[in-house]
């Protein structure tokens, strides 16, 4: 079945690729990219089904002429992809006012703007899927990405509560996990703060850990985000690549443990 799919930051990274592969599948894209001439070759290939719109996420406003756009020229939109965004790189006191503003701007508040524009549309049909792009370091951490962190941290306690909200509108939500992608996330697309040279130890045991082994392929997720997009039943989570659920597992199992060894003075607490 064609459905019309709605995804931000399609200029490149996962955004390009999960756009193409699902034009390549027969369904709509609506694409939006702060520079749409990143489209043009998806547009060229794929003619009329893909509709590309200029959008900086963070312009509430532009969010919601986006999606009534889309709605308007497709007659419906059946998914939300909130895929824009990009990684903050730098220790919390390195981070300055302004990259800290940012960081959350684009990760959280784009994200959440698009989800409003988007949720009348499909309380109206009284259908759709939200999939929110969200991260392993949504759920567990890494040094010298505290923002990035605590980004997607927001993005998953927002995203699990919208699914209890929306649930009875027949609104599907679900949050992909990645773990590191060879994409240009850490590159191109990333911000860097000035480096303090007391955190020095902690960049080069950072650095370290960033082997070969732990980055996936991205191509490799096509099929996933399209069993995803046409599942009946879609997870509230789906982890992408062999490194995250492991990962994620041995911290929870840690975190119980603790939590276990101090549940006696967290019951206390109570007072009666």
């Amino acid at each position: 079945m064609t459905k019309t799919i709605f995804i931000t930051g399609a200029s490149r990274g996962f955004g390009k690729i999960w756009a193409e592969a699902f034009l390549k599948n027969g369904h709509q894209v609506a694409a939006t990219a702060r520079n749409i001439d990143a489209l043009s070759d998806l547009v060229k290939r794929y003619g009329n089904a893909v509709l590309p719109i200029a959008l900086d996420v963070t312009d509430r406003e532009a969010a919601f002429a986006a999606v009534k756009k889309a709605a308007n020229h497709f007659g419906s939109i059946d998914v939300l992809i909130n895929n824009a965004g990009y990684g903050l790189f730098g220790t919390i006191e390195e981070t300055t006012e302004s990259e800290a503003r940012d960081q959350i701007e684009t990760n959280v508040f784009g994200l959440l703007w698009v989800t409003q524009a988007v949720l009348p549309v499909m309380r109206k049909q009284k259908k759709g899927h939200i999939i929110q792009v969200s991260s392993v370091l949504g759920l567990v951490t890494l040094p010298i990405l505290g923002l990035y962190n605590a980004s997607k941290f927001a993005v998953e306690g927002l995203s699990e509560t919208l699914a209890a909200e929306v649930k009875d509108f027949g609104i599907n939500v679900t949050l992909v996990e990645p773990n590191g992608f060879a994409t240009e996330w850490s590159g191109a697309s990333a911000i860097h703060s000035q480096p303090m040279k007391e955190y020095e130890p902690v960049r080069e045991s950072f650095k370290a850990g960033l082997t070969d082994d732990i980055f996936g392929v991205p191509e490799a997720t096509v099929d996933a985000i399209v069993k995803l997009v046409d599942a009946p039943n879609p997870p509230l989570r789906l982890f992408l690549g062999k490194v995250a659920l492991p990962w994620a597992k041995q911290i929870y199992q840690d975190r119980l443990a603790t939590w276990e060894q101090w549940n006696e003075v967290a019951a206390a607490a109570h007072g009666k």
